[in-house]
């Protein structure tokens, strides 16, 4: 049967556009397909950390630009509270993003090098033939389409991957709003709290264009008021916080990190890379993770292209540093709190 694409990716976010810019510089052709319509939008903090910084100049060949940026612009780093309510402070030179413009910021070039990109569309399901895969999407008029290879970067809900492997996955809620308002805190870092009346994983707080940014992660969807509450009175106690007006608020997901940290790095022709896979650091960060993960399956994808399971015995191996470095970042957090003991290294 025909081949449509040499490599599908599923996914526009930093992943999806890492791995696939890589495959089209590399002469691969390639297809994007993204759920959401362009520039799309996630909840997240958009603190962009030194080594994302690092892969974005390693991978994309520029700085990021400052009209994916929000003020304050710099992050001088992360202040952790620990159980106790001790300050642990992480000073490092990062941004500030909107992740709608950064996010579409990486996925126009990967558009200029080379990558089809069609978004507003889901990769639903799909069926590895062996010598290829066929992909089939939500949008009947597209039709299926067949690649040598399908790689999976959609994120923590990863409803194509349970298409795939018919596994259950397990989830943090986060819950974060936008107020007007001040607050006695440094707008240049990022504020982490552990401490377990707050929430069921970590509480936050910084700024995005004057705007107060309050968050709490749980693993009950029903607890969000209870644990926010107690966080914005802690916050006004604290550190003076007054709020005039709340702007918006919004949910989200993020996959829940066990002990084994065991990464899923996929099956036959199906690769897996980013969130989806099961990588990502301490405090919901996984653009870092998620971009070198996308552009190590890239590799392995474009260097053994002849052999499937070449491929991802490859792209296994060259993750071992990135597995490594995440297991590091918890194992730190876990001496920070403990609420996260059972994340030490042994």
């Amino acid at each position: 049967m025909s081949i449509d694409y040499d490599v599908i990716v599923v996914g526009a976010g930093p992943t999806g556009a890492t791995c696939a810019k890589i495959l089209a510089e590399r002469g691969l052709c390639v297809l994007v397909v993204e759920k959401d319509k362009l520039p799309r939008y996630k909840s997240c903090s958009g603190m962009i950390i030194a080594k994302t910084s690092a892969l974005v100049k390693q991978y994309f060949g520029c700085e990021i630009p400052d009209s994916a940026k929000c003020t304050p612009f710099d992050n001088f780093g992360m202040v952790f509270v620990n159980d106790e309510g001790l300050e642990y402070k992480f000073e490092q030179r990062g941004f500030n993003v909107w992740r709608s413009k950064f996010d579409n910021f990486l996925s126009d070039k990967a558009k200029e090098s080379g990558a089809q990109i069609i978004d507003g569309v889901s990769a639903i399901s799909c069926v590895d033939s062996g010598d290829s895969v066929e992909v089939f999407f939500s949008d009947k008029s597209i039709g299926s389409k067949r690649a040598k290879y399908l790689i999976d970067c959609e994120g923590a809900l990863g409803a194509l991957k349970r298409s795939i492997t018919n596994c259950d996955k397990d989830y943090i809620i986060t819950y974060q709003a936008f107020y007007e308002g001040e607050i006695n805190l440094d707008p240049h870092y990022f504020y982490a709290y552990l401490q377990r009346e707050f929430s069921q994983y970590d509480a936050w707080f910084n700024v995005k264009d004057g705007m107060l940014v309050l968050g709490v992660a749980v693993e009950d969807i029903n607890q969000i008021k209870h644990y926010n509450d107690k966080f914005i009175s802690y916050m006004q106690q604290n550190h003076g916080l007054k709020i005039d007006k709340k702007v918006k608020e919004e949910k989200w997901i993020m996959p829940r990190i066990r002990r084994d940290f065991k990464i899923d790095y996929g099956v036959g022709r199906i690769l897996f890379a980013g969130e989806v896979a099961g990588f990502l650091n301490p405090m919901g960060e996984g653009i870092s993770c998620g971009m070198e993960s996308g552009y190590l399956a890239a590799c392995a994808v474009a260097d053994n292209f002849e052999s499937c399971k070449d491929v991802l015995a490859a792209y296994r191996q060259s993750c071992g540093d990135l597995h490594s470095y995440m297991q590091r970042q918890w194992h730190l957090t876990a001496l920070m709190s403990s609420k996260f003991q059972h994340m030490k290294m042994r």
